[in-house]
Order: structure tokens, then sequence, then C-alpha cells
């Protein structure tokens, strides 16, 4: 139990903590909202709010410590970026135990090849000039650039998986085992004619040639997506299967695949014959899969380009977390703890700021129950900021979420106006078709994007400070706050 647990057993047995201490007053009065910032003996950060689902601000006095025990307890957290010195393009990210942070940058490598940019000492970082960020992908014959970069981390084994679609033509699979320092001959994953907006995940089902077996989904231009699977670590891959009941026309984008300790693997997509989302699971390394409709009753689900998505994470205890978009983009939140069986009741996660909308979800877990969700969002007049919202226990009867936002007012992710419908609705410049989300070995989670308004410039976005979500329920060590001197 950290210090603020400690601090509520006390506020709730001993007398009133504002005013006067008389023995006999066994009332609990609460005079000041503030009382999280009094607690922390220092002001919230103008860009931290803490709040319940649906909006409801936690610093209000008559919910200021409803339920505030456990893991359900606020911590001093604050947002920051930091940037990549490069452009991006639909960033995807991984981390591996050597505490090296990998995004994709699209044409930025040789030859004009994809480049994967390793951030190493931003983890456990004292100064900002303590972290270094350079493309680690430089073989002989560099794989031609790809419309749809990506790279993927196994959890596992640290494999970084680089991934590239060509031309819509098929796709091309590299990998490192030594933290980009040297990389595989290219594979041909795949040959079928169309390919878009592919995902490529690991679980530890049982595989032959390697410890971990991958599946990978792409949108074929089919009634729903098509899945590969490899059990040997990239080498060779099945045919491709639909990724969802052969009744079932759910579209074929399919959002990030997330694989299980457990060896299932799941993504979202929309429901079976549109309705609503649901997520998509397969207890067999990717072969078949079965549908697990969320609970989108009361939230609906969004009228944008993206609307056929629902992103997916599983924590350390193989429990399943679920985020979209609603009928009024704002984002939701359900979680599973029976493998997608059923869910809990959803809840809209935003602040309480007034925001327009929000789009670009994703969302990644840690130790059970702890969860991180990263979007973007909009203060009116198209001026977007990135955002990421934190839960340390979600399983409460009313849990408590900390959402940061990563930039500074002056510094949105995007304002340029270009888009008639919306950044957070549409395609919109280095954020592209979608973003990503990781969790490293000491609980800090990262969120990769663009800054749009900075030249497309890839970032790293997390909590400076703030709870860790992996391991002892405590404060993480504080970073050096980044932003745009970090560009």
């Amino acid at each position: 139990m950290n210090k603020f647990g400690v601090f509520i057993i006390a506020f709730l047995v001993s007398p009133a903590l504002s005013g006067c201490l008389e023995a006999e007053d066994k009332r609990t009065v609460i005079e000041e909202p503030g009382i999280f910032a009094e607690f922390f003996e220092r002001d919230i950060p103008g860009t931290t709010w803490y709040h319940y689902a649906g909006g409801i601000n936690a610093l209000d006095n008559e919910l200021g410590t409803n339920n505030l025990s456990g893991n359900n307890i606020p911590f001093w957290t604050q947002g920051s970026y930091y940037g990549i010195g490069l452009t991006t393009f639909e960033p995807t990210m991984g981390i591996t135990s050597n505490d090296n942070l990998y995004m994709s940058s699209y044409g930025n490598g040789p030859a004009g090849s994809t480049a994967i940019v390793q951030c190493s000492g931003l983890i456990g970082m004292s100064n900002i000039s303590d972290y270094n960020c350079a493309n680690v992908y430089d073989p002989i014959s560099p794989v031609p650039n790809s419309n749809d970069p990506y790279v993927y981390v196994d959890k596992w084994t640290d494999r970084i998986m680089k991934f590239d679609m060509h031309a819509l033509a098929g796709m091309t699979v590299e990998w490192s085992d030594n933290d980009g320092s040297s990389w595989s001959p290219p594979t041909f994953a795949t040959s079928y004619s169309v390919q878009d907006h592919q995902t490529i995940g690991s679980s530890t089902y049982p595989a032959f040639g390697h410890p971990t077996t991958w599946v990978f989904c792409v949108n074929g231009n089919w009634a729903a997506p098509l899945c590969s699977t490899s059990f040997d670590g990239g080498l060779t891959w099945s045919p491709e299967v639909p990724g969802a009941p052969l009744d079932c026309n759910s579209g074929g984008l399919s959002a990030h695949i997330e694989g299980a300790e457990n060896g299932n693997f799941y993504r979202g997509n929309v429901g079976c014959n549109g309705s609503g989302y649901s997520i998509y699971r397969s207890t067999d390394g990717g072969f078949t899969w079965t549908e697990h409709p969320l609970p989108t009753e009361e939230s609906g689900t969004a009228d944008t380009w993206n609307f056929e998505e629902a992103q997916v994470a599983i924590d350390d205890n193989n429990n399943v977390h679920a985020m979209w978009m609603g009928i009024d983009n704002m984002p939701y939140y359900a979680y599973s703890q029976d493998d997608g069986n059923s869910w809990s009741e959803s809840m809209m996660i935003a602040p309480p700021i007034g925001l327009v909308g929000t789009g670009f979800p994703v969302v990644t877990a840690g130790s059970e129950g702890r969860v991180a969700f990263g979007y973007v969002g909009d203060v009116g007049n198209q001026t977007w900021h990135g955002y990421m919202t934190i839960l340390t226990d979600a399983f409460s009867d009313n849990p408590l979420f900390t959402t940061v936002q990563v930039n500074q007012p002056d510094d949105p992710i995007d304002s340029s106006n270009a888009y008639p419908v919306g950044c957070g609705y549409e395609r919109c410049g280095g954020l592209g078709d979608f973003l990503d989300m990781a969790v490293d070995q000491y609980g800090r989670p990262w969120f990769s994007l663009a800054n749009n308004d900075q030249g497309e410039t890839g970032i790293f976005a997390t909590i400076a400070e703030g709870p860790a979500l992996r391991g002892d329920l405590t404060e993480l060590n504080p970073m050096p706050l980044g932003g745009t001197l970090t560009l």
C-alpha cells in the first residue's frame, strides 16, 4: 500500500482533517475539492485530470474519496513526450528487455526503406541528453519501402519483427534477435493479391521451431480479415484463413492483434453482419476465430473512417481489456475476466474537459487490472491533443481514471484544419491509420504517435511521473519533461 492508502484509512477513522482537530468529532469533512492536491503537497498539473467513468470529476466534494482503497488510489501524474528525430507514418512500436524502444519510420531507412528507429536511454532517463534515437535497420540488401510499415516486439523472446506491405500485393517479414544489430533475410509472408491494414502479434501457443507462435491478419478485400500463422518465428507461414466465423461478415479491417500468456490471440473489429463491435478470439494459433460481442448497446459505434476497429489488450493475468469509439466519438472501455466470454458494463473514459471528439484509440495493459489507453482529442476548432488515460484497478466497483494530456496546450498534435472532417476522424498526417502502445518492464506505459504540427515527427508519449503498471503499485522514478525541446 502506498502512502495514499494509509492516508485514506487514517482519513476515514480520524477526526476531520480540515479545520480544528477535535477528538469527539467523528465526521468526515472535505472543505476543498482539491483534496488530492493537498495530499500530493503540490498542485495538480493543468494537463492532468482525476475522474470516474462518464467524465465525473473525482475532485468533487462527494465523490473525492469514494472507493479509493487498495489499488484504486490516485498518484501525482504528469504526461510528456519525447521526439525520435525522424518522421513517422502509422507509428507502431515495441520494447525489448534491454530497455530499448522501437518505432517504425516510413521511408527513412537505407535506400528509402522503412527505418526501425531505436531509442536507447529513454527508459530510466535522468537527463534529456541521456537518450538517443537512430535507425538500426541496415542490412546489405534493404527491403524496399512499404505502404504500411509495421514493427512488433515479441514480449516473450525479444524478437523484433519488421513487417512490410508492398503496393497492396504482398508481405515481407524480417526479424532481429539482437536489438537490431543484424537482420534475417526477408521471407515472403503471403501471395494474396490484395493487402492492407496489416497487424501482427505473438503468443505462447505451442510452436514447433520457435518458442512462440506468430499470427498476422490483413484486410484482404474479403468478408472478414484474412490471417496466417507461423510456428517457426516467421520463416514460413500457413495459408490464409478467415479471421472470423465463416458465416460472419465483419469487414476486413482489423485492429492490433494481441497474444496472451495462455496462448490465446485476440483482435477487434465490427461484429458479425455489422452489429456493434466484437473481439475475436483464437485458441488454436489463429486457424479459427470465435466472436465475442462488446457491450456497445449504450455507446453505439463510431461513424468515422475507422469505424470497424475495436482495440484490445491482455494483462499479465490473461484478463482482456477492450476500447472503442462510440457514436458520440468518445472513448469507451470494458473488460473481461473469462477470455472474452462475458464483459463488464461499458465505461466512457474521457476526462471532464469538454472534448469535442476523440479518435485513434489504442490500449495496453500491465499487471492484473492495470491498463493504459491512448487517443487524440479535439478541444475545439480541430485543435487535437494527445491523451493517455490510466487505470490502476480496472475491477474496482468505481474505478479511478487518471488522464494526462501528453503535449502542452500551445503545442497541439494537429491544428492544421486541413482535413474537412477532422484529424481524429480520418487519416491524418503521421498518424496514418493507427497508433500503438506498450508497457515496459518497470510499468511505464509508452504511446507512439506523431506531432503533425512539428513536421509529422514521431514521438513517444508517456507519464513522466505516475503509478507503475507492473510489479508493486508504487510511484515510477521521475523522468525529465520533454516536449518540443526534444524535437
